[in-house]
């Protein structure tokens, strides 16, 4: 028989608003049934709270539903609290302490963190420090089979939550919170994780706790950012939920991902790829390598910015890994034809004659070795190009083959909107992968690529427009033109001719011909423009 749900609300700042919570409290059980517990984050106590607290601390009023409050934010408040370690301050009005695990009899885990981060160690009381978030999470780590807590309860936000996420409103979560609850949060895995301070409501996207097709399925987490009580812009300050404790769930129940479900915003950026690299293949594609500024001043390289600089160097943080043989696509190479520059590029021997390349300037092998400045003029170019290719009735279709090839390329190739769906290009995709035994997995939405393979690793990867993902590790021969062969198939483009690039060469002036229409056609979708 399933175990009983527990029914939870929890609760933003109350900043001493006892009256304002309890009402809200009591109208929502008359109107909802009974909660088993109350969890407050953020500020408990505030300025005035001294005479509606009085009434609560001299039992002449009762919270109407068991209480659990994070300790103080600020000096002003610490004297509400006389324990650190915890106690109960009214009756029916518990302060969790300082930092620690609380486990009900029914088998609820809560993790629980006061105060604000601060650098001083040791912290002044209404804080915590790194050595209390390493003291924690060496108390919870070490537990015997650890897969996680049920809730989290911190007051500050954890520094980087919005990323892969929905949007956060007007909190920029790269600059709001703290890094030691994000690594909290990273290391104790919560199922449900709530914070306050910001006056601001947030529920973000659940995100994985496990890293995609490498390693064994784990449950999800939810973060929820609560405002404060009674604020005038009718914010949401309470939430409320249902939950199994995890020790009594179906393990099968309990790692199921939802749709929406992301990657894990705290997950660490992976190492420079080793600069070693594979020597270059002849059967390497060569591009078409027209460069694509649209700037009507010449002879200078956009950064990758794709801001306008003078004849100055930059300064680079850290050059990328050079290559350790002639290759056809950096700007420094000689292989590169000088009236041939690229970093968006027509293919040479184009499927079609809009068949374009995205090219990093830097020498990088494949997607996962980018650096984030790389990735994201990557990712303005993928959705300059959608908007293009839609505005001649296309849906273009992406893949990158990290097999026998130095320098990434990735191969963007326009299908009429009239030809094929999404879904047929697709089943394409993995019916012809099947034929070939070749293994195309597809990649959950919200994920991204660098989780599912690590530097050096060989794979193809496929993306459509609409950010559905396939994806093949190769661990042994792979076919170079797979993705053309497919996409040239008779139940796509009917181009089978066309397979293979080093039938389709084409004159140097036609070459140059298509470039300037391309250049001309693009131009006003060129996102370097509009800055």
């Amino acid at each position: 028989m399933a175990a009983a749900p527990l029914r939870v609300l929890a609760c933003g700042d109350v900043e001493g608003r006892l009256e304002a919570l309890f009402g809200r409290v009591r109208a929502i059980q008359g109107k909802s049934g009974r909660f088993d517990m109350l969890l407050c984050v953020g500020n408990f106590f505030g300025s005035t709270s001294e005479t509606e607290w009085a009434e609560y601390r001299t039992g002449a009023k009762k919270a109407p539903i068991p209480t659990y409050v994070l300790g103080a934010n600020d000096q002003e408040t610490v004297s509400y609290f006389p324990d650190v370690s915890g106690c109960e301050l009214a009756e029916n009005i518990t302060y969790l302490g300082r930092r620690g695990l609380y486990s009900g009899t029914s088998g609820l885990q809560i993790a629980y963190l006061s105060g604000t981060e601060s650098q001083d160690e040791p912290a002044p009381a209404y804080s915590f420090s790194a050595k209390d978030v390493a003291e924690l999470k060496t108390s919870l780590l070490s537990t015997p089979n650890f897969k996680g807590v049920d809730i989290l309860l911190t007051s500050p936000w954890p520094r980087d939550v919005g990323t892969f996420a929905n949007s956060a409103g007007e909190i920029d979560t790269k600059k709001c919170g703290s890094k030691l609850v994000s690594d909290l949060a990273a290391s104790l895995k919560p199922r449900y994780h709530f914070a306050a301070l910001e006056k601001a409501y947030y529920e973000r996207l659940p995100y994985r706790n496990h890293t995609v097709l490498q390693e064994t399925p784990q449950h999800v987490s939810r973060f929820i950012a609560l405002a404060d009580v009674g604020n005038t812009s009718k914010k949401k300050y309470l939430y409320a939920f249902s939950i199994v404790p995890m020790s009594l769930m179906d393990p099968a129940e309990l790692v199921k991902q939802p749709q929406d479900v992301t990657e894990n915003p705290y997950r660490k950026s992976r190492k420079e790829a080793q600069k070693t690299k594979a020597p270059l293949c002849a059967e390497e594609e060569p591009a078409c390598q027209f460069f694509f500024d649209l700037n009507k001043h010449q002879g200078k390289k956009r950064p990758s910015d794709g801001k306008e600089r003078g004849n100055s160097q930059p300064k680079q943080a850290k050059k990328p890994p050079q290559p350790t043989g002639p290759c056809w696509f950096c700007l420094a190479s000689p292989e590169v034809e000088k009236h041939l520059v690229c970093y968006l590029a027509l293919a040479k021997g184009g499927l079609l004659p809009d068949h374009v390349l995205i090219l990093p300037i830097g020498h990088y092998q494949s997607v996962v070795d980018l650096s984030s400045e790389v990735v994201e003029e990557v990712t303005k170019y993928k959705s300059a190009l959608k908007e293009f290719f839609r505005s001649k009735g296309k849906r273009y279709v992406l893949f990158e083959r990290n097999y026998r090839s130095q320098h990434l390329q990735l191969q963007v190739i326009p299908v009429p909107l009239d030809h094929c769906t999404s879904e047929d290009i697709k089943e394409s995709f993995i019916a012809q992968a099947q034929e070939q035994q070749i293994e195309l997995l597809e990649i959950p939405e919200h994920s991204d690529i660098t989780q599912v393979a690590q530097p050096g690793t060989p794979y193809f990867y496929v993306e459509l427009d609409t950010g559905e993902k396939l994806f093949h590790r190769i661990r042994g021969r792979f076919p170079l033109h797979f993705g053309r062969e497919v996409l040239a198939s008779e139940a796509l483009l009917a181009l089978p001719q066309r397979a293979d690039w080093r039938r389709c060469a084409a004159e140097r002036a036609e070459e140059a011909a298509q470039a300037r229409a391309f250049r001309r056609d693009f131009q006003p979708f060129d996102f370097a423009l509009r800055a």
